[in-house]
């Protein structure tokens, strides 16, 4: 890698798991996020030599447009239901626990895009109703 992309892979050693995450949140298939921090990524590479000072805003920035676009484009494909895994020998709380992040995972696949953006910016990433509707490109109100 040259000097002009000095820092690039330790940015996404340092920063990418948090940024999957963010992507996995911010829609329902584990797939569709993958791609989604790829495409961002590949993004923020073309740009690295311009990006001046902390670099997570653009790519996160990226990620979101990234997503959204997405979303604008893909048709809908009807969910494949899984089976139910057995149960057996596995403790309550586990369980418990495991339900809840599916309860979870199902409410935010019924929000539209943009609203799963909205929780995502504003309760995982703890961003200001100011900085969501910045960062979405809409109104404080909208958000």
């Amino acid at each position: 890698m040259t000097d002009r992309y000095a820092g690039f892979a330790e940015f996404v050693a340092a920063r990418g798991p948090a940024l999957m995450r963010t992507a996995s949140l911010m829609t329902p298939d584990h797939g569709h996020a993958e791609d989604a921090f790829q495409e961002a990524l590949i993004k923020a590479a073309m740009k690295w030599p311009s990006i001046s000072g902390n670099p997570e805003p653009y790519v996160r920035q990226a990620l979101y447009s990234v997503v959204i676009d997405r979303w604008r484009w893909r048709s809908r494909r009807a969910q494949e239901s899984a089976e139910e895994p057995p149960d057996a020998g596995i403790p309550a709380d586990v369980i418990a626990d495991a339900d809840r992040r599916l309860v979870l995972r199902d409410a935010l696949a019924r929000l539209t895009v943009r609203q799963r953006q909205v929780l995502v910016l504003r309760f995982y990433e703890d961003l200001t109703e100011v900085q969501t509707a910045h960062v979405m490109h809409c109104s404080v109100s909208t958000v």
